[in-house]
């Protein structure tokens, strides 16, 4: 395990509600705001991670207010007959093909950027970092929620499913690697706690196949709430910086409408000036040395 800089920012996922760190990132670029050593992107946070770092505003407005919404998407009457009733497949080739991600300035930064997965076969946690060439194919990896989309994804060898079964808020396992000031942009409220999955014989049944993801699918809860209480109270010598939207956000983890996402966005980019006021006034106004400098080697990807 190569250590990393001591500035961490780390994204939720959490599909449509992800909206929200989107444009809490799309404000940092209109900022040039990137004080930060390593990036660590769970699912949907994963995703809009790729287009901070690739310096793409507007990028993930667009998938989130357009691409979601469409009918291609979302089929339950697909899921119905034994389909995925998310089509990620669908979803990452049309927002490529049409949108594209610049390579070519992801390739240029030489910070670590973590994105997390769920290994199938264990429901054990991965912090994958890829080379611009394979992250598409990670980041829906790190998306494919067990259920919704069924097959996962296989990475060299192995097949993975949403990094947020495993570890929603990778904060630990950036502590564990050297990270000391840490920002979180959260997907949830600040009020909120994950509850017990309903139906727990029936997710056992559907995942039967997947024995190690079921488990970690049934204490999710758990394992999310003992990540806020990090948060909340880190250990001697680290501080956290929890950006998160205000108790009103209710945008569901499947919302198709696309007024409340923008509206979901526009809550993200007012967040994303006192995100950084917060985090100013943590460093001391420090500024890291960016993409053209180093502070460490990158973690091998696993």
């Amino acid at each position: 395990m190569e250590r990393i800089g001591p500035r961490a920012l780390v994204v939720e996922g959490g599909a449509m509600r992800g909206v929200f760190s989107c444009g809490v990132l799309d404000h940092f670029l209109a900022e040039d705001y990137t004080p930060f050593d390593s990036f660590w992107g769970v699912s949907a946070g994963a995703s809009n991670l790729a287009a901070y770092l690739a310096r793409m505003p507007g990028r993930n407005r667009k998938i989130y207010t357009d691409y979601s919404c469409r009918p291609a998407f979302l089929t339950p009457g697909r899921f119905l007959l034994g389909g995925d009733l998310m089509d990620l497949d669908w979803m990452w080739r049309i927002t490529l093909d049409e949108l594209g991600i610049d390579k070519a300035v992801l390739a240029a930064d030489p910070r670590p950027f973590f994105l997390t997965v769920t290994r199938q076969d264990n429901g054990q946690a991965e912090y994958h970092t890829p080379d611009v060439e394979a992250l598409a194919e990670t980041m829906k990896a790190s998306s494919a929620l067990p259920l919704l989309y069924r097959k996962g994804v296989t990475l060299n060898g192995a097949t993975y499913v949403d990094g947020g079964v495993a570890d929603a808020l990778p904060v630990a396992e950036a502590i564990r690697r050297g990270a000391r000031q840490i920002m979180v942009l959260r997907s949830r409220p600040a009020g909120y706690r994950k509850s017990d999955g309903r139906f727990p014989a029936l997710q056992r049944h559907l995942l039967r196949a997947t024995p190690g993801v079921t488990d970690a699918m049934l204490s999710r809860a758990r394992r999310y709430n003992e990540a806020l209480a990090l948060i909340r109270q880190p250990p001697p010598g680290v501080e956290v910086v929890e950006v998160c939207p205000p108790e009103s956000f209710q945008l569901k983890r499947l919302t198709r409408d696309a007024a409340p996402l923008e509206q979901g966005y526009e809550l993200g980019l007012a967040a994303g000036a006192d995100a950084i006021r917060r985090w100013e006034a943590l460093s001391g106004g420090g500024q890291s040395p960016g993409p053209q400098s180093r502070q460490s080697d990158p973690a091998p990807a696993v």
